[in-house]
């Protein structure tokens, strides 16, 4: 399996992070767009993971951009913005906003994507897509580890790849 995203010289395009012109309470919520080629032809739905481990030393945690399941595993593309725009039927869960610390309550920003906007410098996000063999039993605002523990034995395929984010 592979997949691409858009990219400008390694980094995801501002549209998607930090400096979009796109935003709920400031923060950007515009997801990019993934090519998935080479799907497994037993596959039947894909799932998603955004996430920043360079946020360890500056929050304590890997910080979650975004979790989405039950996307068909058919699709070529999932396309820009379809976060928030419900497309393909995909069921999404919490991002690290929704922590009782942060005090956000806005669900198109706790349990959508969320666009990276590292506090400290230049971080890199890995973002994983799944192929599973079965459509997940997982609800709006399921949280990562939950994910996981409903993909175990699921997995047909996975594939990552790594991409910047500015300052």
């Amino acid at each position: 399996m592979k997949i691409k995203i858009p990219e400008e010289n390694g980094f995801l395009p501002e549209k998607y992070a930090k400096h979009s012109d796109v935003k709920i309470n400031g923060k950007p919520v515009v997801s990019f767009p993934i090519t998935v080629e080479e799907v497994p032809e037993n596959a039947k739905t894909l799932a998603v993971v955004f996430v920043d481990f360079d946020s360890i030393p500056v929050c304590g945690f890997a910080w979650i951009h975004w979790t989405a399941a039950n996307i068909p595993a058919n699709v070529s593309e999932i396309p820009e913005n379809a976060s928030q725009d419900g497309a393909l039927g995909m069921v999404q869960g919490a991002n690290s906003r929704i922590s009782p610390f942060i005090g956000e309550k806005d669900e198109r920003v706790t349990k959508r994507y969320i666009g990276p906007t590292p506090p400290d410098k230049d971080h890199v996000y890995k973002l994983t897509v799944y192929a599973l063999d079965c459509a997940l039993d997982v609800k709006d605002g399921f949280f990562l580890n939950e994910l996981l523990e409903k993909m175990n034995g699921h997995i047909i395929e996975k594939t990552a790849l790594n991409i910047g984010g500015h300052c």
